[in-house]
């Protein structure tokens, strides 16, 4: 069993009870950050909750951000966010498969700029054509990612982040 430690002397690129962001999993909680055995040594583990899929993962905190484990954006950088999924959207190739690779690809680099634009890339598709069921997939996870970032970055609960997103969306095209 590993030991919980006292953060405050860990150098560590994120503390206990600290919400960050792993890509494609969403928002998490880090809950303690402990010492456990791993082929005859000590390894330094993030402890991580997600509350939305009620899933603990371990995380060793050497590879965090190699693994694309970030802090949640500021209010700036969603207020950015917010912007692309208001701006009018450039489709992606008319071939699913292709545009399921691109899309993928930019839930897995994790920023909340590239979750910005497969929502609105996806979204529009949406409203055109019903999405194949992987897309649709990739969709219900990005917005999932999406509405959960923004709602901790602005302070708001999932439900008004979700109505603000979809008003954006829904909101005429420049």
């Amino acid at each position: 069993m590993g030991k919980n430690l006292d953060t405050s002397e860990l150098e560590t690129d994120f503390k206990t009870n600290q919400y960050v962001v792993y890509p494609i999993q969403g928002v998490g909680q880090i809950k303690s950050i402990e010492k456990k055995p791993f082929k005859n040594k000590e390894i330094l583990y993030y402890i991580i909750y997600f509350e939305v899929s009620d899933m603990t993962i371990m995380v060793p905190t050497e590879k965090a951000i190699e693994i694309g484990i970030r802090k949640i954006v500021g209010k700036k950088e969603s207020e950015k966010a917010l912007k692309v999924i208001s701006e009018k959207d450039e489709p992606l190739t008319t071939d699913w498969k292709l545009r399921y690779q691109i899309n993928l690809d930019l839930l897995k680099k994790g920023t909340i700029g590239d979750i910005a634009k497969v929502v609105r890339s996806l979204y529009h598709r949406s409203k055109q054509k019903e999405l194949p069921i992987l897309e649709r997939k990739i969709f219900d996870n990005a917005i999932m990612l999406f509405i959960d970032e923004i709602s901790h970055s602005l302070d708001m609960t999932k439900s008004e982040s979700e109505h603000l997103i979809f008003s954006r969306l829904e909101a005429e095209q420049t």
